[in-house]
């Protein structure tokens, strides 16, 4: 059925076709122009060819660069002492979560009368937090153990103490005021 259509295609187009002879050279201007083509391809396909082995190059060393940074990272401080003593910390958590809790606490208390004495243990803590750091890279260090994990203990015992001392010392403060606050409105 296909052969029927092409048959009357070629029926129809006859006569129509170029029949006579290309002009006197044309073959050579032929190649001429298909060798031009070909060094313009290959041209093109180099220069491909050199964005491509780029592109691949810099593939690979951001791969390199992602995988060296994910391997060589150094543990944080928390989880070295983890690995030394695994005590230190589950008592880390316990110990932050109480003196968490009970600065909390000492900021819900704040007044203008208790400002400084706040102000006063907040920089009170933060040097018994630098001294914990200390203790930290002392026992990673390799220190004496037990007089480390000791010191660091007594460290969170002593900040316990203190934030309980303040809080106390406000409570006091506040029922003098509230003393002094009755007495004259009598």
């Amino acid at each position: 059925m296909e052969d029927d259509k092409l048959k009357e295609l070629f029926k129809g187009l006859e006569g129509t076709f170029d029949t006579e002879e290309p002009q006197y050279g044309h073959r050579e201007r032929f190649l001429k122009k298909l060798e031009h083509s070909e060094k313009t391809i290959t041209l093109n396909n180099k220069k491909k060819n050199w964005w491509r082995t780029l592109s691949i190059a810099a593939s690979v060393a951001v791969l390199c660069l992602i995988a060296i940074g994910i391997y060589s990272t150094k543990p944080s401080l928390d989880e070295q002492v983890a690995q030394i003593s695994p005590e230190v910390s589950n008592t880390h958590v316990y110990f932050a979560s109480l003196i968490e809790d009970q600065i909390k606490q000492l900021e819900n208390e704040s007044s203008p009368e208790t400002q400084r004495i706040i102000s006063d243990t907040m920089e009170q803590l933060k040097k018994l937090e630098a001294n914990y750091k200390q203790l930290e890279t002392d026992l990673i260090n390799g220190g004496n153990d037990k007089l480390i994990l000791s010191a660091m203990i007594t460290n969170f015992q002593t900040r316990i103490d203190l934030l309980q001392d303040v809080i106390n010392q406000i409570e006091t403060i506040k029922n003098l005021k509230n003393q002094n606050n009755a007495n004259i409105t009598i």
